[in-house]
This record gives C-alpha cells, sequence and structure tokens, in this order.
C-alpha cells in the first residue's frame, strides 16, 4: 500500500473514512471490467474526474445477475446471495463522490488543525478514561498503545459519533458495478457478503462510510475478515453495535500484525542544522537517532533523540514546515492509511492525548494545496522538462516527490521535494 500518498479523504475529518483501504483511490481497470459487457464504459484517470454517470439501476440489475455466479464460486451461498442482493439500488452519489474524491485536498497542516484540534484532544482524553479499563487490556494483549487506539478511533469515527450511516452492500455494489475500481470493490463486495454469511451482524447492522468503511475504526470487509476479533467474547466480531471494545481490538490487532512496536514513539519533532543536506530527507535514508544528533538534527529542546532504532527524516510541508524523524511504527500506521497527513494525524493526535504538546515549528500557510489538475500538470511538466515522474496519476508519491528534488537541484534550489504551487509556477516559467 505504500506509494499511494495523496492528502485526500483521509479520515474522518477528511470527508471520508477509508481505514485499511487508502488503494480505494488508486486508479486502473481490472481484468474483470474489459470483459463484463454489464458494467459502464472504462473510463481514464484524468477523465474520470469529470465524466458523466453513464450507469443505471437496469444495468446495476444485470451486473447484480451476472455477478451472482462469482460470488456463489466464492463460496456465498445462493439464498445469502438473493436475500441479500434483493433489494439494492443504483446509488450516483456513491459514484459521483468516487469519482471526485481527488478534489477534497487538504494541505497537511489544514488537515492537522482539524484532526489535532483542542477540542478533539480533549475528547480523546475522555474517552481514554471512559474505556481505559478495556483499552489497557488490548494493550496488553496486543502491545499496542492505547493512545494510538484512542487516536484512530477519534479520526476514524470521532470516537464513534459517526460510523457511517450508508448500506454497505449498496454502496459497494453501486462502487463494483462501475469501472474505475471495479475489481477492489467487487472483491471487498464478496468479503460483505460473507460478513453477513458467518453471522457477525445483519443486513440492518452492515453500515458505513460511503465506500464501505465500516465501524467504529472504519474497517473495510477484506481488513475484517482478516483482523477483526472477538474481544469481549460474545461470540461475534462486533465493530458496528455501540461498544467499541472489538473495533479497538481488531485495529490493535491489524496493527500488531503489521508489526507495532510498544512504546516506540511513530516521530518526534526536531530541528535541521543550518546548511543541513536536504537530500537526506529521504524515507529510504536511514540512520540511528546519534547518527543524526552528530549531523546537527536534534529535538525541539536541542538535545540528540533517544535511540529508538532506525530512523529517516520527513518533510511533510517541505523547508519551511514541521521537521520529524520518524520510526518504524509511522510505517505500521501508515498500513491502515497511507497518507503522510493521515498518519501524521494519528501520530501527534495521540501524543497529545497523551500529554504531549502542540507541534512547536510553523507551517507555509502561505501555500496552498494543488488541484487534481495541478498535480497532473505538475507531473507532465516535470516529466517534460527531463524529470520523469513514471505516472500522470495526481499521486505525489516518492517518485513524484523525487522528481521534485531532481528540478529542484538543477535550478539551485533547496531539494526538500515539496511539491508546491510555487514550484509548479517555476515550472510554468519560460
Amino acid at each position: 500500500m505504500r506509494g499511494l500518498k495523496m492528502v485526500t479523504g483521509f479520515g474522518a475529518v477528511g470527508g471520508v473514512s477509508l481505514a485499511l483501504a487508502l488503494t480505494v483511490f488508486a486508479n486502473g481497470s481490472s481484468a474483470q471490467t474489459d470483459t463484463d459487457t454489464t458494467r459502464p464504459p472504462v473510463l481514464a484517470t484524468k477523465a474520470a474526474e469529470k465524466a458523466p454517470i453513464e450507469g443505471t439501476q437496469a444495468g446495476l440489475q444485470d451486473w447484480v445477475k451476472n455477478f451472482r455466479a462469482r460470488a456463489l464460486e466464492a463460496g456465498i451461498a445462493a439464498d445469502v446471495f438473493d436475500a441479500t442482493m434483493e433489494g439494492v439500488t443504483y446509488d450516483t452519489e456513491v459514484i459521483r463522490r468516487d469519482r471526485n474524491q481527488s478534489e477534497f485536498t487538504k494541505t497537511v497542516w489544514d488537515y492537522l488543525d482539524t484532526a489535532v484540534s483542542d477540542l478533539r484532544v480533549q475528547n480523546g482524553r475522555d474517552a481514554l478514561q471512559k474505556r481505559d479499563t478495556a483499552l489497557t487490556q488490548i494493550e496488553a494483549k496486543y502491545g499496542v498503545n492505547k493512545e494510538v487506539l484512542a487516536a484512530i478511533w477519534g479520526l476514524e469515527s470521532a470516537f464513534g459519533t459517526f460510523r457511517g450511516s450508508d448500506s454497505v452492500i449498496n454502496s459497494l455494489t453501486s462502487l463494483a458495478y462501475d469501472t474505475r475500481r471495479a475489481e477492489f470493490f467487487e472483491a471487498e463486495l464478496i468479503h460483505a457478503l460473507r460478513i453477513l454469511q458467518t453471522g457477525d451482524t445483519t443486513l440492518a447492522q452492515l453500515n458505513g462510510s460511503w465506500a464501505g468503511a465500516m465501524g467504529h475504526t472504519q474497517f473495510m470487509p477484506s481488513s475484517f475478515q482478516e483482523h477483526a476479533v472477538d474481544h469481549d467474547g460474545d461470540g461475534k466480531r462486533d465493530i458496528w453495535g455501540d461498544d467499541p471494545t472489538d473495533a479497538l481490538a481488531s485495529s490493535a490487532a491489524y496493527l500488531k500484525h503489521h508489526g507495532w512496536t510498544l512504546d516506540q514513539p511513530w516521530g518526534v519533532e526536531v530541528r535541521l542544522p543550518e546548511g543541513f543536506d536536504y537530500l537526506l530527507a529521504d524515507r529510504e535514508t536511514l540512520k540511528t537517532a546519534a547518527e543524526w544528533a552528530e549531523l546537527g538534527v536534534k529535538d525541539t529542546r536541542g538535545k540528540a533523540v533517544a535511540d529508538h532504532g532506525p530512523a529517516s527524516i520527513l518533510l511533510p510541508g517541505g523547508a519551511e514546515g514541521a521537521a520529524f524523524m520518524i520510526f518504524n511504527n509511522f510505517a505500521v500506521i501508515e498500513r491502515y492509511n497511507t497518507a503522510d497527513a493521515y498518519v501524521i494525524g494519528i501520530g501527534h493526535l495521540a501524543d497529545r492525548i497523551g500529554g504531549g504538546g502542540p507541534i512547536q515549528h510553523d507551517w507555509p500557510r502561505q501555500e496552498r494545496a494543488l488541484t487534481f489538475d495541478e498535480r497532473i500538470e505538475l507531473q507532465e511538466r516535470l516529466t517534460s522538462a527531463g524529470f520523469d515522474t513514471q505516472k500522470i496519476d495526481a499521486k505525489i508519491g516518492p517518485l513524484t516527490i523525487n522528481a521534485v528534488r531532481g528540478f529542484q537541484q538543477a535550478k539551485g534550489l533547496l531539494p526538500d521535494g515539496f511539491a508546491s504551487l510555487s514550484l509548479l509556477e517555476k515550472l510554468r516559467a519560460p
């Protein structure tokens, strides 16, 4: 799931809650799309953002009939399929939101202003206190810090307040019928049918976000099948009900599976020395905290960061923004959602819930987020200038960041890899 770093639609505060599945936002068609003639026409990445919605209710019903054989072959019982799919309708609002989600873009600082607001921090501390017994037990069993679990709960559903009210089956059926992410959503739909078949919940309770993320911590159906647990011992893995215990334990199980280290920080805010080599601020450049200290990278108090294992330097707002020394737990949270802003939001909210202070360095607030069209233009101009981004997909991931660095070096700029509007304007200059 690495490489899909788009500061868009991450977590409940970003407008779309898609925990464990930012791959939902990956563009491209599937092999099934090419052979299933009941779906609407395939859309290219760039055109899809503004394309008309061509699906229909009649077309959806034809697709459901065609899909039935594939579902049964995957192990879904005929009676479960027929009873569940009988009343599905084509939700054009879901398709519209899926097509346009990449326009809902925020800078990392705008996201953090909401994600780690004073109110959310206080609500997180209250939630931690209210659920401390369960969270302490979960922390002891899975080795995942309870503050991090509380932070995930807070960003994904506002501590259970907004778990989503859309029918997961209806949403996934509409998205699987569409062509943009057909293979992914069809697989998720089969997993959702399997959840009903195994009896963890009922069709009436199987609700979530518009894209199928479910419960207190917004699992997609596939992640539910792989990682959800029955922590309270009632015989069901219930992430939808008012009691968040199973959902919090399921998130802990997920993070443990992906290598969470108890009490290792996700990252530590640091100060970079004058003359710092910004080419070292790269995820692939790993050094111990002591080695970074020898290069002048210290914490905000001017002291060497404690040794928590290999670390890299992250500049989510470029050279003018806050800098972080990040450890392996950053990559573990990234498995939940790959956007850097989301990972920092979870980590920083957890720190604040645990009594830590705010980020000290300011951000380049004079910069705004690039639109979808501007991200496409940035990639096209970089590639035309000889700095190949390898993909023109509007995703500012490692390949585009490397291309930005190359351009910055060639122009004598600080090579911080920050894809900003001011950088795009430099590319536009004759």
